[in-house]
């Protein structure tokens, strides 16, 4: 590439595409530093990341690509890793599975003769490709093919569709002379994209052996794969590398009844004493990273009720060790640490509620804001900048605190226990019981979300550089009026940027200061959700808003149509085939049912948790739903003609509500143990560090094996290690019975 080139990155899984970066103009070696997570809501083949070269007029170009598989995934994971672009074509854009199934018949011919008869039958496919963004038009060659032999048949053209139904059989004869060669004969089956007034693109291609069907007969599916040496040339350009970090878990998460002693093990960890000696703790202490405890803890606490008094525990023990009350709770602890992603979990229709619209404000009209002398351009007037910033200011400080009513009753509590924790630790201090709170609050999750929009589902993409420079000013601000005293003189003399000082010496303290007491203490809240908009070309696009009361849909501002939450009966995904459109879910109310698509497989997951969540309670919900349209006079699906016929599929909703958040308590026990299990040593390291103080009662010596430990009773962390190891043994002997299990099940052919 000879010149710099605005260049993007999008995630896909497969073709899909999930996330995009932000772009990173007029470079040839961009750097993104974004983080996405995301929970994979579908079966893959791959990982893919795609390098844009970002285009006003035109479409944007497509640089290269990086593609893992997903059974390579795991030899990536938790580190970073320099990975070639590779070119983009047919033949590397390969997806989908065939199901076949085989069979080698014995004939008799007319003339007394023995031969053999391969019957092929074509099935269906799954997950092909996309063709320019659109559905493609797939048909199938089946091939026998060995020593001066060719027999080639086609399969009709299926029209729109990536899940083409073929029901196709096909015959080949085996001669006399071919049985000899029956180790070097092969059956192909190649997929095509057909091109009508275009050439026919390849979309990939499966091989089988004949010699491995003998006399048998059987039926399996089919991973499509590209052709061999098919993106191998005599020169590749270098396209550059791209540098990823990529963390991705898969667990075999057994029936529930094999988590239940490590899961309850785990729940009464908030009333051991102390809880340094607790499961979850322990947890914590053995994971190189906290973050990697921290994520299943909550969510399995959270789903039992269990997060408040054990967050409350850890702060305790956190508080120990805080010397001075401004530094309340600015450390990354195990209390901070599940604080903040208690909010992340139970606080994002609250930050849409709360954030949303000025944000849409600040990146669709943006007002100049630099203040800082050094970065000024020629023109520029720093005092209706800093007019324009303290306006945002302004406006997103009122925001938070006119919040309060909306902040979730979960994160309300958690907050009530930290107020009085910190009065109880510096009772001599009157602000204190504030000052950790708005650290939470200001600090830790209102500020990141203005910094970041994207990255809280704010705003759909990365903010210009501009606009990113305007959201960090004001998130800088927001940080600073949230800290209880930090706009005291002494205090702003303190900052590293002096335009910051002068900027912030225009706030009135005691107005502000007083105002930051009343966040977010109100007895009396309303859950609301912010707004997304859904759609594709040949549908009419609308934007989508779901409320405790309502799910509407608006064409502008007014909403057009409206379906009270109450008389919704059901919410479940729709069968592609019923448009040909990926991605679609339906909602069931009195009416006809409303038909939606969602811009891919992630954001579709979401709103079906979402207004599941929302209706879980309706007493009228439905236990059997139509998977399919009801189309020219007939269900899709079933068949049947009167668009009252009671549904023909189980709904996957079909249960009470017991929370307020879609947790899988089973799956985050598994990958607790699958933590455990990783840091086996580490724990046998504890265990033994225990032992040699409960025996040595004298002085510690720094450093030793346990220094970084944390043991206040060495008994009593002893114990819980020991149940712990021993509930490792167990599971680990069921997990192996699976596996033994599961292989002995395989076949050739299977995925």
């Amino acid at each position: 590439v000879a010149t710099s080139l605005d260049f993007f990155c999008t995630i896909n899984l497969d073709q899909e595409e999930v996330f995009r970066t932000q772009v990173v103009e007029k470079s040839l070696s961009p750097y993104f530093g974004e983080e996405f997570y995301f929970e994979i809501p579908r079966t893959f083949q791959s990982l893919s990341f795609y390098i844009y070269d970002k285009s006003v007029l035109q479409k944007d170009l497509r640089i290269g690509k990086v593609s893992i598989k997903k059974e390579d995934l795991c030899n990536y994971t938790g580190k970073e890793n320099w990975f070639m672009l590779q070119p983009v074509d047919s033949n590397s854009e390969v997806q989908g599975k065939v199901h076949l199934e085989l069979k080698l018949n014995e004939l008799i011919t007319d003339n007394g003769s023995v031969c053999q008869q391969l019957v092929v039958h074509i099935k269906e496919c799954h997950g092909l490709p996309l063709i320019n963004g659109q559905n493609c038009d797939p048909y199938a060659t089946v091939s026998l093919v060995g020593p001066s032999r060719n027999d080639q048949k086609k399969t009709k053209v299926k029209k729109k569709t990536s899940n083409p139904q073929f029901n196709e059989t096909f015959y080949f004869e085996v001669t006399f002379c071919l049985l000899f060669f029956l180790n070097v004969l092969v059956f192909r089956v190649d997929l095509w994209n057909n091109g009508n007034l275009v050439q026919d693109i390849f979309l990939g291609e499966i091989k089988v052996p004949v010699k491995v069907l003998r006399n048998d007969s059987f039926q399996a599916w089919y991973l499509l794969q590209p052709r061999e040496n098919g993106n191998k040339s005599s020169k590749t350009d270098d396209l550059g590398s791209l540098r990823l970090n990529i963390c991705y878990t898969e667990d075999c998460v057994l029936p529930s009844e094999y988590y239940t002693p490590l899961r309850n093990l785990l729940l009464k960890s908030s009333d051991v004493q102390p809880i340094s000696a607790s499961a979850a703790y322990i947890l914590s202490e053995v994971c190189r990273d906290k973050y990697d405890a921290v994520l299943p803890l909550v969510r399995l606490l959270l789903h039992h009720h269990k997060l408040v008094p054990f967050v409350a525990a850890v702060a305790e023990l956190d508080l120990k060790d805080t010397q001075e009350a401004n530094t309340i709770f600015r450390g990354n602890s195990l209390a901070t640490r599940c604080v903040d992603e208690m909010m992340k979990i139970v606080g994002k229709h609250y930050l849409k509620v709360t954030l949303k619209p000025v944000i849409d404000e600040i990146c669709e009209s943006p007002k100049p804001c630099e203040i800082d002398p050094i970065k000024l351009k020629e023109g520029d007037n720093v005092e209706i900048n800093m007019e324009n910033l303290r306006y945002y200011v302004d406006k997103v400080f009122r925001e938070i605190v006119r919040s309060s009513i909306s902040c979730p009753t979960l994160m309300c509590d958690v907050f009530y226990s930290l107020r009085h924790l910190a009065a109880k630790r510096f009772p001599n201090d009157p602000h204190v019981q504030y000052s950790a709170v708005s650290s939470f609050v200001f600090l830790r999750f209102f500020a990141v979300a203005v910094v970041s929009p994207h990255t809280f589902h704010l705003r759909p993409h990365h903010p210009d550089a501009q606009t990113s420079r305007t959201l960090t000013l004001i998130s800088k601000a927001i940080q600073t009026l949230g800290s209880w005293g930090s706009l005291s003189k002494s205090k702003l003399s303190s900052f590293k940027e002096t335009f910051m000082c002068e900027f912030f010496k225009t706030f009135q303290e005691e107005k502000f200061t007083e105002s930051v007491k009343k966040v977010p203490f109100k007895e009396m809240y309303k859950r609301a959700q912010g707004r997304t908009r859904i759609g594709k070309k040949n549908f009419k696009k609308r934007w989508f808003c779901l409320t405790s009361r309502e799910f509407t849909y608006h064409k502008q501002q007014e909403p057009i149509f409206t379906i009270p939450i109450k008389n919704i009966l059901a919410v479940e995904k729709l069968d592609e085939s019923s448009f040909n459109k990926k991605n679609m879910f339906q909602v069931l109310h009195g009416e006809k049912p409303l038909y939606i698509q969602a811009n891919n497989c992630v954001e579709a997951s979401e709103w079906i948790e979402a207004l599941c969540r929302v209706t879980r309670c309706n007493q009228k919900r439905l236990s059997f739903y139509h998977p399919s349209a009801f189309l020219n006079g007939s269900w899709l699906c079933c068949k049947a003609t009167a668009e009252s016929t009671e549904g023909c599929a189980r709904c996957t909703a079909d249960v009470l509500a017991d929370t307020q958040i879609e947790i899988d308590g089973d799956r985050e026990t598994e990958r607790i143990y699958s933590l455990f299990t990783i840091n086996r040593s580490k724990l046998q390291k504890l265990e033994e560090a225990c032992g040699s103080i409960a025996v040595y009662q004298g002085p510690r010596k720094e450093p030793d094996d346990y220094s970084n430990f944390t043991i206040e009773d060495s008994v009593a962390t002893f114990h819980t290690l020991q149940q712990i190891i021993d509930i490792l043994e167990k599971l680990s002997e069921s997990h192996e019975k699976y596996q033994k299990k599961r292989s002995s099940s395989a076949k050739y052919g299977s995925e």
